[in-house]
């Protein structure tokens, strides 16, 4: 029980007012300080609290009244601005509307009747209160609208004067008009039907309450039996917490590398399956790019040829030419293996990083156990890479693989140009070329070598036309010179850089397809399986070494408030409860009045 008034400004909670009339003058500065000394405006409210043995436990929300035409600072839609911050607060369905109309209006105008009539249709939550009645014009008075008589409301109506509280009393029993009705004029009586139906409305609202706190404190109640006892320095509790959260966290990560349906995301890859990606779209596509040019390869080739054969003219194709190419080729491989392992170890850290987000309530911990298993991942990666090295295909002494298909030179689609052959002009076929001594050029299936001594072909790129004509050399098919000579190469040194460039393109497939199957598994083992088999055996051992429990098992000063609000939360539900049995046993409520002819009140136009 409050034995003394006294007043308290949310925006300085540390300074009590025991003098109203600096309540006045602090609300008057809080307003220039928030809209500005010119009639500004502004939806924040002033929180202002009293305490007194002589006001009921309300709250009030003092609205401001519509302006019509913008003054000062106030911006050009002022009255539908305002117009917005009233409907905020009067739509709430717990809201009683206060609708405030001065006695010397004409109160079928009144903006504050027509908004709450916008959203109050059944008058259940509006109560008239006619102000200044003290200021009528002489011979006039209000007495039919107080009694509900001219302009009825469901709820009715309370005159109020707006004089000390000495003089309220003797105006409304001093006066003719309202004697008759003095009981149920002024301001007492308007804070004792506010807690009326403010007891109303907390009795309707009783059951449902009721079900809502219950269910909050269900909620609640697992957390806090292991909260009620919680002792932050026993020295068992944070011993068992520590292998909780250890033994937690390899679950998590090994779920989110080999996959697991408990909480699926569905916004983005994450572990398992960005490895996954890594091994079988990202890797192959960095062995693809691996491209040969195909004129610089040509080249090397033939000079690889001249200069094994140095001042001899070579009849037959060296193996020496194949194995200098290949060597240069196989060396290249290995740039795209150890990319492969660098972005396998940033997920596994990523990885880490999302496991380690549940251990936020102990900062040392998940720091420590991030470093821990983070250091390990990058020792791993020497030792792998090392491994990968060594499975990347030796540069000496490559094996020459066998030539595919030996009955068949080339097979591909080529133009024929030769008008007198095809009606109506150029035409692309499927040709297959055989080899001598009975070489066969065939198309559709006819034997074009056979039949015509003669033919203009065309290819889409220049490569194309080298290629081919290293084709055509092997088949004994020699193509004519044009007149740029650009043909420079001789027929038998052609044939032999074809047959080493087939060699090790066949060579190069063979090995590309070895090493896309051989570098998941050896990353697989080496570091993924390692690094899981390292936090459940060894992860514990490493922490107790690296920190005394003690500092690994500091709460943080967020869970520890965390835990406090619960605890706070819990009893606040109990408390509640028990406040609202007492109250459907000692609180007694009124019926709501009938409904009254409330036509001659139409609703405001609505508000933008």
């Amino acid at each position: 029980m409050v034995d003394k008034e006294y007043a308290e400004f949310l925006h300085c909670k540390s300074r009590k007012f025991t003098d109203f009339d600096e309540v006045r003058q602090e609300i008057e500065a809080e307003t220039d300080r928030v809209t500005g000394t010119n009639k500004g405006i502004s939806p924040v409210p002033i929180n202002l609290r009293v305490y007194s043995p002589h006001v009921l436990n309300l709250t009030l929300i003092d609205l401001p009244g519509i302006t019509k035409v913008p003054v000062g600072d106030q911006p050009q839609d002022i009255e539908f601005q305002i117009r917005d911050m009233i409907l905020q607060f009067i739509s709430r369905e717990s809201s009683l509307i206060l609708a405030v109309t001065p006695a010397n209006m004409d109160l079928a105008n009144s903006d504050a009747l027509k908004m709450a009539k916008e959203v109050d249709p059944q008058g259940l939550r509006t109560i008239g209160v006619i102000t200044k009645l003290d200021l009528m014009d002489e011979g006039t008075d209000a007495r039919d609208v107080l009694e509900n008589k001219l302009l009825p409301l469901r709820r009715g109506y309370i005159g109020v004067v707006n004089r000390s509280r000495k003089d309220m009393s003797p105006f409304f029993l001093s006066h003719p008009a309202y004697r008759h009705m003095a009981e149920r004029m002024g301001t007492p009586h308007l804070q004792r039907v506010l807690n009326q139906q403010l007891t109303n409305h907390i009795r309707e609202s009783l059951p449902q309450l009721r079900s809502k706190l219950q269910s909050q404190l269900l909620s609640l109640e697992k957390d806090v039996e292991e909260f009620k006892n919680f002792r932050p320095d026993d020295p068992a509790r944070k011993t068992k917490a520590l292998l909780q959260m250890v033994q937690q966290f390899g679950v998590d990560f090994e779920k989110r590398i080999e996959g697991s349906g408990d909480q699926v995301d569905t916004l983005e890859l994450s572990g398992g399956a960005r490895i996954n990606r890594i091994f079988h779209e990202r890797f192959p596509f960095e062995l693809v790019k691996m491209e040969f040019d195909e004129k610089d390869l040509r080249r090397e080739i033939s000079y690889a040829i001249k200069n094994i054969h140095g001042v001899r003219t070579g009849l037959f194709t060296p193996d020496l030419a194949f194995e200098a190419i290949v060597k240069k080729q196989v060396v290249k491989l290995k740039e795209p293996c150890l990319k492969c392992v660098d972005l396998v170890i940033q997920e596994l850290i990523n990885t880490v990083r999302q496991c380690t987000s549940k251990l936020s309530s102990y900062p040392r911990l998940r720091e420590e156990t991030e470093r821990i298993v983070t250091t390990h991942i990058r020792e791993r990666e020497g030792r792998t890479k090392d491994q990968v090295s060594s499975s990347c295909p030796k540069p000496q002494n490559p094996t020459i693989p066998p030539f595919p298909d030996p009955s068949v030179i080339r097979r591909g689609w080529l133009t024929i140009n030769n008008i007198s052959i095809m009606k109506g002009g150029s035409k692309e076929y499927w040709f297959v070329l055989t080899p001598p001594p009975t070489p066969k050029f065939n198309f559709s299936p006819r034997n074009v070598y056979k039949d015509l001594r003669q033919i203009e072909l065309a290819c889409d790129s220049q490569e194309d036309v080298d290629s081919w004509k290293a084709s055509f050399l092997r088949a004994g098919v020699y193509p004519e010179k044009d007149q740029e000579n650009t043909f420079s190469m001789d027929p038998q040194l052609e044939r032999q850089v074809e047959t080493i460039r087939n060699l090790v393109d066949s060579y190069v497939g063979i090995i590309n397809k070895s090493i896309r199957d051989l570098m998941p598994k050896t990353i697989m083992h080496l570091m993924i399986n390692n690094t899981k088999d390292f936090i459940h055996s060894e992860l514990l051992a490493f922490l107790y070494s690296s920190s005394d429990q003690s500092s690994l098992m500091e709460e943080s000063a967020e869970q520890a408030q965390r835990r406090e609000e619960m605890l706070r939360m819990y009893h606040a539900l109990r408390e509640a409860l028990a406040i609202i049995g007492d109250i459907s046993t000692s609180t007694v409520s009124t019926p709501v009045p009938p409904p009254v002819d409330d036509t001659w009140l139409q609703p405001g136009p609505g508000h933008r």
